[in-house]
C-alpha cells in the first residue's frame, strides 16, 4: 500500500447537480502535477451515499484515463449492507483498482464481534487489499483496537486501517499492539504528525484536495525524519487543516476549491454550501496558506 498523502477526494457537481466529469479530470490532473502518491474515490469526502451504483463507476473510470493509473487507486465502498459492499467491491475489481476502503457499518452499529463477521465475509468475496475506517463521529460506533487486530488475523487481505477516531491514546495503543503486517492511516489532517510520529505509514486526506504539494512536504518531512520542519509545516498548516470542518465537510471543502478555480461550490443534499459567515473565515485561510511558501 501506498505511503505519504492518500487525497479522499471529492465529487464535483455542476450547477444542475449532476456530476462534474471535467472538473474531476482538472481536480485528477492537479493531484498528478503534485505527485500525490494515492487518490480515494467515493469516500467520506466525495459523498459517496448520494452517489449510484452507474455513477460510482463512471467517476472511477475517469479518474483512472486522467492520473493513467499513476497514483493508486483506492475505492470507498463500505456501506452498512454487507451484500452491497461485496457488489462495489465487485466494480472495483473491473476496473483494475489497487484497492478498497471499507467504513464499519454506520446506523445498524452491530457489536465489536458483529464487525469481525461483517469483514470476513466482505474479505472472503475480494481478492482486493481492503483498507478498514474508522470514523465513530460518522458512524456511531468506534473499531477497537483489540477489534482491529482480530480481524486482520482472521482476514488475510485486511492490510491496513484509516484512523479517523481522533482518539490519539487509542490510536497509540492500536500501534503499539498491532503486527508489522497491519499499516495505519491518519484519517484525520490535524493528527497527521502525532500518528506518523508514532509509527503511521501516511494520511488520507481532506485537505490535499486543495493542498497536495503542501501536505506532501510535511509527510516528507516525516520521513525524512526532520521533526524541526514537520513541527514548523504543521503549526502553519493546521488553521486551514481544521478550517476545512468548521461545518460538516465536504461543504467547506467545495468551498475552497471553488475559490481555486478547481469546481463549482455545489453539493447534494442533504449537504449544502457553508453559510456566508464561515466562507468569509475560510477567505482569510485562504489567503493565510497562500503566504506559506513551500
Amino acid at each position: 500500500m501506498f505511503k505519504g498523502v492518500g487525497t479522499a477526494l471529492l465529487t464535483p457537481f455542476d450547477r444542475e447537480h449532476n456530476v462534474d466529469y471535467y472538473a474531476i479530470k482538472r481536480i485528477s490532473k492537479h493531484q498528478v502535477d503534485n505527485n500525490i502518491d494515492a487518490i480515494i474515490v467515493l469516500g467520506t469526502t466525495g459523498e459517496s451515499p448520494v452517489i449510484s451504483t452507474d455513477e460510482r463507476k463512471k467517476i472511477t473510470e475517469v479518474i483512472i484515463e486522467a492520473t493513467n493509473h499513476k497514483p493508486e487507486i483506492i475505492v470507498g465502498t463500505g456501506t452498512n449492507d454487507t451484500k452491497k459492499v461485496v457488489e462495489l467491491n465487485k466494480i472495483a475489481e473491473e476496473l483494475k483498482c489497487d484497492a478498497v476502503l471499507v467504513v464499519n457499518p454506520y446506523y445498524n452499529k452491530g457489536t465489536q464481534e458483529s464487525l469481525v463477521e461483517h469483514y470476513k465475509y466482505i474479505s472472503e468475496r475480494t481478492s482486493l487489499p481492503i483498507i478498514l475506517y474508522n470514523v465513530p463521529s460518522r458512524t456511531g460506533m468506534n473499531l477497537l483496537p483489540e477489534t482491529i487486530v482480530k480481524i486482520h488475523e482472521t482476514c488475510k487481505n485486511v492490510v491496513a486501517i484509516k484512523e479517523a477516531s481522533g482518539n490519539i491514546s487509542q490510536i497509540a495503543h492500536l500501534i503499539s499492539i498491532k503486527p508489522d503486517t497491519l499499516s495505519v492511516y491518519s484519517g484525520n489532517d490535524d493528527q497527521t504528525l502525532p500518528i506518523m510520529a508514532l509509527g503511521g505509514i501516511g494520511i488520507i486526506s481532506v485537505f490535499s484536495n486543495a493542498y497536495p504539494a503542501e501536505l506532501k512536504s510535511l509527510t516528507n518531512a516525516i520521513f525524512r525524519n526532520d521533526l524541526v520542519l514537520a513541527q514548523e509545516l504543521n503549526n502553519k498548516y493546521l488553521s486551514m487543516m481544521n478550517a476545512l470542518f468548521i461545518e460538516t465537510s465536504p461543504s467547506p471543502l467545495k468551498y475552497v476549491m471553488n475559490k481555486l478555480g478547481l469546481c463549482e461550490n455545489i453539493l447534494r443534499l442533504p449537504l449544502a454550501p457553508v453559510l456566508k459567515k464561515t466562507g468569509t473565515f475560510l477567505d482569510l485561510e485562504i489567503e493565510k496558506i497562500s503566504r506559506v511558501k513551500l
